[in-house]
């Protein structure tokens, strides 16, 4: 099962943020509309994610919900049919929430780098570090707070758990 080391943390300056990750990018960024929704399930999250072009992804994720470097396992299925397996699992699994968000996608190296607009949250970045089979997770670890510090990430501005429970928090 893929393995990632990551972090989420909240971005006070977007534009000073983005002008920092596309020096460090290896590719031109990429514009993605999200729409995440997450349903009950016993272990983990499960959540469809809807890119509004007819495409979608069905991620299924465990990570514990701390701030600071995380490690996390997932398995994702692309669909070409995000709506119809929205109903299916709409009636299977009840709809614990929907996050919406306009993504930024950078790529240094083997690690995503996300700037999220998140609607009625505001500005969140995100690392991914994605690890090979069998390797030691501090490495990706190390590498995380490398790219943290080049982009002015302090530990204050570490989040735990996912945009879903920010947004239930908030309410």
């Amino acid at each position: 099962m893929p393995h990632n080391v990551e972090i989420k943390a909240r971005v006070e300056n977007p534009r000073s943020f983005l002008a920092i990750a596309v020096v460090l990018a290896d590719k031109p960024q990429e514009l993605i509309f999200q729409k995440d929704t997450f349903f009950n399930v016993p272990k983990g999250r499960l959540k469809l994610r809807d890119f509004g072009d007819g495409t979608g992804e069905l991620i299924r994720y465990h990570r514990p919900d701390r701030p600071g470097p995380k490690i996390s396992d997932y398995a994702i299925s692309p669909t070409d049919d995000p709506v119809g397996l929205a109903g299916i699992l709409e009636q299977s699994l009840s709809v614990i929430g929907v996050v919406s968000k306009k993504r930024t996608l950078l790529l240094c190296g083997r690690t995503r780098i996300h700037l999220d607009e998140v609607e009625n949250l505001g500005w969140y970045m995100e690392l991914e570090v994605v690890l090979t089979q069998g390797e030691d997770p501090a490495a990706g670890e190390k590498e995380t707070c490398r790219l943290m510090q080049k982009l002015g990430i302090g530990q204050d501005d570490l989040v735990e758990g996912a945009y879903l429970d920010l947004l239930k928090n908030q309410k």
